[in-house]
């Protein structure tokens, strides 16, 4: 069913950073769109906010995205806004580039949904030690993200205690600089939120 969720962020970029995210996922029939809204820093003046937004189709092996936006605003910069458009076949970069589409493809929106869907359906996937990958296009290319399952932990939260899985990229396999990276919580007793 459509949800949103909100979420306390903490990171390193150039030192520690906090803030807030948001997220949108809206399911129509066979359509759905996903909306992930990120502050980092404090609501009122954020070092960076970005909103990236995934349209596309639910399949039957997960979400098939068809179009990714992506809104984001530095301190004293204009606007920079990306977008990517999906067929079966390629993916059109948003410097126009195009190159073809992996089986599975999400973009840097839909794939925490995808990852939900792939645990409700496989959990087994979730064994610590294991790696699951993902095919994803990004703003500039398209690569293979690697979550490695570090095991089941115990999380306080502002609910209680959440028993989660905790997945973390391989950063070797992002351009350091220019991608963002979540490490992930997946938490069974919620539907793997």
């Amino acid at each position: 069913p459509s949800t949103r969720l909100t979420y306390l962020l903490t990171g390193n970029y150039r030192g520690e950073v906090r803030g807030s995210a948001r997220v949108q996922w809206v399911r129509q029939d066979s359509r759905y769109q996903v909306h992930v809204d990120i502050v980092i820093g404090p609501s009122f003046a954020p070092l960076i906010s970005r909103r990236m937004s995934s349209d596309g189709d639910v399949g039957d092996q997960g979400l098939v995205p068809r179009r990714y936006d992506e809104a984001t605003r530095l301190p004293f910069q204009k606007l920079r806004r990306v977008t990517l458009q999906f067929t079966p076949e390629q993916v059109t970069l948003a410097n126009g580039n195009q190159q073809e589409a992996l089986p599975g493809l999400q973009d840097a929106a839909s794939q925490f949904v995808q990852l939900m869907w792939l645990f409700t359906t496989q959990p087994e996937l979730l064994r610590a030690g294991n790696t699951v990958t993902m095919p994803l296009a990004l703003p500039r290319r398209i690569g293979r993200w690697v979550y490695d399952v570090v095991g089941q932990e115990r999380l306080t939260t502002p609910i209680g205690d959440i028993d989660a899985y905790h997945l973390k990229p391989r950063l070797g396999q992002q351009r350091p600089g220019t991608e963002l990276s979540a490490e992930v919580w997946f938490a069974p007793t919620l539907q793997y939120l």
